[in-house]
Parts: structure tokens; sequence; C-alpha cells
């Protein structure tokens, strides 16, 4: 008995040690990653786990009509799928990073998997745009033991601000508020143009567009400047 117990407790700490403890550490004391930039007239919009074929053209239609530009971390299976998409994300100014070749937390994968997700990931983007990948964001801000040493390559950037505005409901009740509220210079706000990820709701991005839309008008009729991190 005392043996299993022993056991458990040396794989939980071994997976604690991989998974979560660098996760921790990473993101409590900013280890090697951006959480805000300089400028007091900047904010950056940050879009995760698309392209997605529905919604992303309507949210490039959207920051093309207020002259946003925006930095996408997009999934590189849906780039396989939607390489017209990025194309035209590339095109009309906005910055592409990676956000793993399928949307899985890297506590739940080994270093060669990682490796290969962002190697796969980064060829799918680059066939689009013919242009290096410079940033990246991991799917739910997870890191594993060795996410910094495989990434070392690229930038990581995180976010200053989250809304769960993966949820219809955060969306139609909380989202506009929230986002009224982070009128800070340097914020890094992080929305969603995909709902297919799991525990999303499919249809948050149609809400998530209309609150964004009202927020554009107010944040850029007060001259805030919306900047992508190709601009930095």
């Amino acid at each position: 008995m005392k043996i299993w117990i022993i056991s458990f407790t040396v794989i939980v700490l071994l997976v604690l040690l991989y998974s979560v403890i660098p996760t921790l550490l990473i993101r409590i004391y900013n280890l090697g990653i951006t959480k805000k930039v300089q400028g007091e007239n900047r904010i950056v919009l940050t879009f995760d786990d698309g392209p997605n074929p529905h919604y992303t053209p309507q949210l490039l239609d959207l920051l093309k009509r207020y002259g946003v530009k925006a930095t996408f971390f997009v999934v590189g299976s849906k780039v396989k799928r939607n390489p017209k998409i990025i194309k035209r994300m590339h095109e009309e100014g906005h910055t592409i990073g990676i956000h793993h070749y399928d949307h899985i937390s890297s506590w739940l994968m080994s270093p060669f998997k990682l490796r290969n997700q962002l190697i796969m990931t980064e060829k799918a983007i680059t066939e689009c745009t013919n242009e290096k990948v410079t940033f990246y964001r991991p799917p739910w801000g997870h890191f594993n033991l060795f996410t910094r040493l495989i990434s070392k390559k690229y930038k990581i950037i995180m976010w200053s601000d989250i809304f769960g505005d993966w949820k219809v409901e955060t969306c139609k009740t909380e989202l506009l508020d929230q986002l009224r509220k982070t009128t800070d210079g340097g914020s890094i706000l992080l929305l969603h143009d995909c709902g297919e990820t799991f525990g999303a709701d499919i249809e948050a991005p149609r809400y998530m567009l209309e609150n964004l839309e009202i927020y554009l008008k107010e944040m850029t009729e007060r001259g805030r400047r919306f900047i992508t991190f190709s601009e930095l």
C-alpha cells in the first residue's frame, strides 16, 4: 500500500514539474514572455484559434472598415484548410503567429511532438505568406518544461486582458463592458475568431464581433491606436 502511494506521489510530482510548475513560473515571473507593450497610446488586438471560414472573413472586414491591424495566432491544421484567409490577413497588413498545428495543450505533448507542432504550423503559414514567422502563443497559455527551449526562435506573446468571449453568454452580457475597461496603453487583448475548440460555443464569435465593432468605434474616436506586433 505504501509503495502504491509513493509511486502515485512520484507520478503526480513529475507531471507537475513537467507542466503546471513551469507554466506558473513563466507566467508569474514573465520569463521570456510578453504581456504588455510600450506606448501610452497603443493597444494590441490579438485573436486565437482561427482561421474560421465563416467568422474570420467577417472579422477582417470589420478591421478593414476601421483601419485597424491585428495579430492572429492561428491553428496550423485550419491554415491548411483555409489558405486564402491567411493570404488575405497577410495582404491586409495583419501579423500572423503560431498557435500549434492542433489546438492541444503543451501539457499533453512530449518535447518531440511540441517541436513538430511548431514546425508544421510555421510551414503552413509560410506557404501562404512567404515570410518568416516570428511570434508564438501556446494554447491556453500552457507551457511545459521544454517549451522555452524548443520555441526559442520565436517571441512568445501572452496577454494583459482576456474576456471569456468563447462563451455566448459572456459575449451577450459582459464583453462590451469588459472591453471598455481596457483603455490602458500597452494592453494586449485576447479575443477568439473561432468557437470550435473544446469548451467554446460555436456561435460565440458572432456576438464577439458585434461587441468588438462598438468598441473599435469608440476607441478610434478617442484616438487610440491599434498596432500589430510586427510594428513594434
